[in-house]
């Protein structure tokens, strides 16, 4: 009996090694398409999550001013056709901004620039009257679409870094990428805000 024992765990070692899965890491082929293609979706996540985070920083300076405006048609003394036609301004701006693909036309993002800073600069004096009383949530809200305002050179040179790595490895690796067919074998450089020369 003493001698099975140490025959028998030898045994089961032998069938856990003989079960043991080969736990290497494979070797990838870098210039391969498959590696261009998972290299170029994480370039484009990136470049995706910057541009998400821009227009939800744009989208709570737009509610914000909603709100700003909302609040001073409470105050006594405000010109209610100003509002309105304020109100009216910012529920378009929404609608005439740009995207990823229509900023190719760097007149759409000025245009959109355009019309934000009239708005807002008709808005600052009427929301931070010098030496009126102050609302305190507008006199926030008013500083908080300041520096949501000031933060927008910040977002598009963040946007244009990824955009830039996204559009090098896109001229870079083209061969590769023309052999995966479909929609990799036709992608375009991603337009930019920075002007190109």
């Amino acid at each position: 009996m003493k001698n099975i024992l140490p025959f028998a765990f030898l045994i089961a070692l032998a069938s856990l090694d003989a079960c043991k899965t080969d736990r290497s890491p494979k070797t990838v082929d870098l210039a391969s398409p498959a590696a261009a293609k998972a290299q170029l979706e994480v370039l484009r996540d990136s470049v995706d999550a910057r541009w998400t985070q821009m227009i939800a920083s744009d989208d709570a300076k737009i509610s914000a001013t909603r709100q700003v405006l909302r609040e001073l048609a409470n105050q006594p003394g405000i010109d209610r056709t100003q509002l309105q036609q304020l109100t009216r301004a910012n529920d378009r701006l929404k609608n005439v901004r740009y995207n990823q693909q229509t900023m190719a036309s760097s007149a759409q993002i000025d245009a959109y620039d355009a019309a934000q800073d009239s708005l807002l600069h008709v808005l600052y004096p009427i929301a931070q009257p010098t030496g009126g009383q102050q609302n305190e949530l507008i006199r926030n809200l008013t500083e908080g679409i300041q520096s949501s305002d000031g933060e927008v050179v910040g977002y598009r040179l963040r946007y244009d870094q990824a955009a830039k790595q996204f559009n090098n490895y896109l001229q870079v690796h083209q061969d590769q990428l023309s052999k995966l067919g479909g929609k990799y074998s036709k992608l375009q450089p991603l337009p930019l805000f920075e002007l190109q020369q």
